[in-house]
């Protein structure tokens, strides 16, 4: 069980700012105190260069971002104030995504304690994403010849409308979003296979539908690697989000979606998505479920290994 965090994701906002930064150090913090993250099995990441960041983005957008000379409007539909602070934040999350996926290779199933900026296009962000993780990974490792099919599991509640449209003409990495059909963005881009839930939906019909596509997906794709935004803007209580699912539930979802693909032998690197709340405390420790999952898998099938091993 590998896991991914940096101090430098976390970067100080304005204060009342909606975009709840510091809950990336509290889902450290609380992963250390339940014994999932050591300092054995917690990674540090490279900050994303340039070089790497323009494999995805245009050159222009990089620029402009890094530079600090982005304009108001592109910066207005981030929804994130420009500071140095904030590129520094931003880069490393995608270094660790990457890092994430490539330990994930290695070794079955990691997890970062960030990602998911899922709405970052190649020209421009959004959505309080700059620079798309998910896709900046998953370009980088089937240019390098280190997969030659990645599934992209996106069960945020918002459409992946920034992953969907970096892939569209490219078939090496299939996308895959389920996601509350009347949130945002409310012009979607059209992915490889895009599912819009209604409102309210809850914890029976949810898993029933993901249960009833997502084997199919995997086997259709036959990816070598799976990313998995496991956004827990799907809570019943989140501030952005129109679901309905529950803490078991979201518990469900992410140990479903690990067990489906480990079984099959594909690899898993699991990133926490969207997730919105006033506390802090409650949010960050449902963006743990996604660990706590991958850690309950990692023990049992050690402890079925050493079984047969006896």
């Amino acid at each position: 069980m590998k896991l991914v965090y940096h101090e430098e994701y976390v970067t100080p906002l304005p204060e009342g700012h909606r975009f709840p930064m510091p809950k990336f150090a509290k889902v450290n913090s609380i992963l250390r105190s339940e014994g999932i993250a050591t300092s054995e099995n917690t990674y540090s990441p490279e900050s994303a260069d340039v070089a790497l960041l323009t494999h995805l983005h245009t050159p222009a957008y990089v620029e402009s971002f890094l530079s600090g000379e982005i304009d108001a409007k592109a910066l207005r539909r981030i929804g994130l104030p420009w500071s140095e602070g904030l590129t520094r934040r931003t880069r490393r999350a995608v270094g660790g995504t990457l890092l994430t996926a490539r330990l994930a290779l290695r070794h079955g199933l990691a997890c970062n304690a960030a990602g998911g900026t899922h709405h970052a296009h190649p020209g421009f962000g959004s959505g309080f994403c700059i620079f798309n993780d998910i896709a900046v990974a998953a370009r980088s490792l089937v240019d390098e010849g280190a997969v030659s099919r990645i599934l992209v599991v996106d069960l945020d509640v918002h459409q992946g409308d920034g992953t969907a449209a970096a892939f569209a003409d490219d078939p090496r990495v299939f996308t895959f979003s389920m996601h509350c059909e009347s949130n945002f963005p409310f012009r979607k881009t059209p992915g490889d296979y895009d599912i819009g839930l209604p409102d309210g939906m809850q914890d029976a019909e949810y898993l029933s539908r993901l249960e009833a596509e997502l084997p199919q997906l995997i086997e259709h794709v036959e990816p070598q690697l799976v990313i998995y935004d496991a956004g827990v803007d799907v809570y019943a209580g989140d501030r952005l989000g129109r679901l309905s699912l529950s803490l078991d539930g979201i518990y469900q979802r992410d140990s479903y979606v690990i067990g489906e693909c480990r079984r099959r032998g594909v690899a898993v690197a699991g990133v926490i998505g969207g997730g919105y709340d006033q506390d802090l405390d409650a949010l960050a420790h449902r963006h743990c479920m996604l660990h706590r999952a991958a850690f309950e898998h990692h023990s049992r099938v050690n402890k079925q290994d050493t079984q047969k091993a006896g």
